[in-house]
């Protein structure tokens, strides 16, 4: 697969690509041999080379580590810190909702997503100006265009205004940015995601070699979520159904199977971000500490154990539903390769350990993760088309669409899950809000729901969290960007 592929990526253009500005260890660096930003960008090599960094900036420990994993599930009510009690304090704070603006969850977040971005930029820039097939050249931008409005759509939902950097900067640019309003960063995402759904293939059109690119299904997918915030409602519906209706995509026939490495790029798959472990390799330049952060801690000793799946979120399934299972692993239960069972830890409280997560063994150590990262599945875009579709006023179809994903989890057995009749609007939104939860958990979505519904305070609350309304819906700027800007980065309420 192409995801796999990019292990062979070499840490020059790693290196070449990081974002000038995020960094002041990068200004001082030497560059290596006689490769610089002005000669890099001359062949279709360095053009595919260039993309394939952006992709490879998804498996780092800023954007697939414990910082991620606190920013998303961690902080919901989906899960818990997990792990031993004094382990990784700072997501302590995550959870409890006792951080500041220090926390480095934020500041790790920010400094990787904006390096992405600036990867993503330097290719946006540079591509164009190779002599190269006009086709792939193009399809490299919108690649890249794709990738740079998806980190701005995390970004702006976690921080609410935020600079919008679409070219490289020079040191002294960097220290002058400025957030910029909510609505302008949306018209920004909006720009590169409309871009890149004219320039990228469907799913279909690559060969089994370059599976995992972004194609025109997975922008038109993101880009029904930023509607879905702007409640753009008939929008997003239209967009999910051109997805629908492409043909492209279908939901895998059982819901157990999704996240096994045999489902990696399958039909319901439509953005992930691949990894591999690389034989004899401590950790391969294609691997991601995703699945060794979340693995089950103790004997075997697979991983750190940390998000843990939550009382709530347990206690959320129907009786019967095959999800809860798929989703968690309990303590003697056996490990999904049948070779292991859980054993009990007593250093870890009620452990729990999230089974999407879980990946067999594999060459090197722990952090030479080789499971490919969901970002966006066929069944979250059926869940956007039912709530668009009732935001909208049209019951029968948001039925339709919501019940295709309880008939797959229910499978043969017709005593469980039964399709839903509700056509009052408000009880409808209520049963898809609880459809998604069920059917996305511990897939980190869950903070960006409740924050699009604006339900953070009376669902965080609930379930006994610090929650304070006028602050905790942002996250705080990261106090080394404020100092560095000298206050240009203007602080979020309460921090």
């Amino acid at each position: 697969m192409m995801m796999k592929k990019l292990r062979n990526i070499s840490a020059l253009v790693v290196c070449l690509l990081m974002f000038q500005a995020c960094s002041e260890d990068f200004l001082n660096k030497k560059l290596l041999g006689n490769l610089t930003q002005d000669t890099f960008f001359m062949t279709q090599d360095h053009a595919i080379q260039s993309v394939n960094a952006i992709y490879a900036k998804f498996r780092s420990w800023e954007l697939a580590g414990l910082p991620y994993i606190g920013a998303t599930d961690v902080i919901s009510d989906d899960s818990d810190k997990g792990s031993t009690e004094n382990d990784a304090l700072y997501l302590k704070e995550i959870d409890d909702f006792l951080f500041d603006a220090t926390n480095q969850t934020f500041s790790t977040m920010w400094t990787g997503h904006y390096q992405t971005i600036a990867r993503a930029n330097l290719a946006i820039l540079n591509i164009p100006n190779i002599d190269m097939d006009e086709s792939l050249r193009a399809r490299l931008v919108g690649e890249a265009k794709f990738l740079r409005a998806f980190c701005y759509f995390r970004m702006v939902q976690w921080f609410g205004e935020i600079p919008i950097i679409s070219e490289p900067l020079t040191e002294d640019e960097y220290f002058t940015q400025v957030r910029q309003p909510v609505a302008q960063v949306y018209d920004f995402i909006e720009k590169d995601l409309q871009d890149a759904i004219a320039s990228l293939p469907e799913k279909s059109k690559y060969p089994a070699s370059e599976l995992g690119r972004a194609t025109k299904g997975a922008a038109k997918g993101i880009l029904a979520k930023l509607y879905m915030l702007e409640q753009k409602y008939p929008e997003a519906l239209a967009l999910c159904e051109e997805v629908i209706s492409s043909g492209e995509y279908s939901l895998v026939s059982q819901y157990n199977t999704i996240f096994t490495q045999a489902q990696e790029n399958g039909v319901e798959s439509v953005f992930e971000i691949g990894a591999v472990a690389l034989q004899a390799a401590v950790v391969g330049p294609g691997a991601s500490p995703y699945n060794m952060v979340q693995g089950v801690r103790g004997i075997p000793n697979l991983g750190w154990g940390f998000n843990r799946p939550s009382d709530d979120l347990v206690a959320s399934y129907e009786p019967g539903d095959p999800r809860r299972q798929a989703t968690v692993i309990y303590v003697g239960e056996v490990l999904p390769d049948g070779v292991t069972i859980v054993q009990d830890n007593p250093d870890i409280f009620n452990e729990r350990f999230n089974q999407k997560a879980w990946v067999p063994s594999h060459p090197g150590l722990q952090d030479n993760g080789p499971g490919n990262i969901r970002l966006l599945r066929y069944a979250d875009v059926l869940l956007i088309a039912a709530e668009a579709a009732n935001e909208a006023g049209n019951s029968a179809k948001a039925l339709e669409y919501v019940n295709m994903i309880r008939k797959r989890a229910r499978g043969n057995n017709n005593f469980i899950l039964k399709d839903l009749t509700i056509t009052n609007q408000a009880e409808l939104r209520t049963a898809i809000r609880k459809e998604r939860r069920v059917e996305l958990a511990m897939e980190q979505l869950r903070w960006f729901d409740l924050k699009r519904w604006g339900i953070q305070n009376e669902t965080l609350t609930k379930v006994g969290k610090t929650f304070v309304n006028n602050k905790h819906e942002l996250f705080p700027i990261p106090q080394t960007e404020v100092d560095l800007t000298d206050g240009g980065l203007v602080q979020n309420p309460g921090y």
